[in-house]
């Protein structure tokens, strides 16, 4: 599952940690920026390096939604409709969003519960940047910029490329 540069790079983050079950996510992470999203394939590769069971990682990986279990776009758009959200028009961005990138393989849209954002709500993340104080044409204005290459995006795990 991970290529030979990422299995040395996974054996020197399983060493920086006292207990190597400590490395699940960390490895997670470095195989959803592998292949865009954590292939089931990945799990028993994860647990051997960590010294766990599948199950183990399984749970782990299931338990945040921040792994991504599904193949998704490059960009992934997470709206908040949490209760300040949902009274300033996350709901809103959410469907129109939805709507406009419905047949795009290259964004994902998803409903997440919360950004604690709400001072400056409704917010969304675009591979884990804030963007606040948004309607539905900003918001499609800024996935826009991200499709462009206008405003970089991180990976699908956040992290810099």
């Amino acid at each position: 599952m991970f290529t030979d540069d990422n299995r040395a790079r996974a054996r020197d983050i399983v060493a920086q940690y006292p207990r190597a079950r400590s490395a699940i996510m960390p490895l997670a992470y470095l195989a959803q920026d592998q292949h865009g999203w954590l292939p089931p394939e990945a799990i028993p590769e994860i647990a051997e390096f960590c010294g766990v069971s599948a199950a183990e990682v399984q749970g782990t990986v299931s338990f945040y939604t921040m792994f991504k279990r599904r193949p998704c776009g490059r960009l992934v758009v997470s709206v908040c409709t949490n209760v300040t959200c949902l009274v300033v028009g996350g709901p809103e961005i959410l469907e129109h969003l939805e709507v406009k990138y419905a047949s795009d393989d290259d964004v994902t849209v998803e409903e997440v519960e919360c950004l604690a954002a709400c001072g400056n709500a409704p917010s969304m993340q675009v591979n884990y940047e804030f963007h606040e104080r948004l309607t539905p044409e900003v918001a499609e204005a800024i996935v826009e910029d991200y499709k462009a290459g206008r405003l970089a995006a991180r990976t699908v795990s956040g992290t810099p490329q």
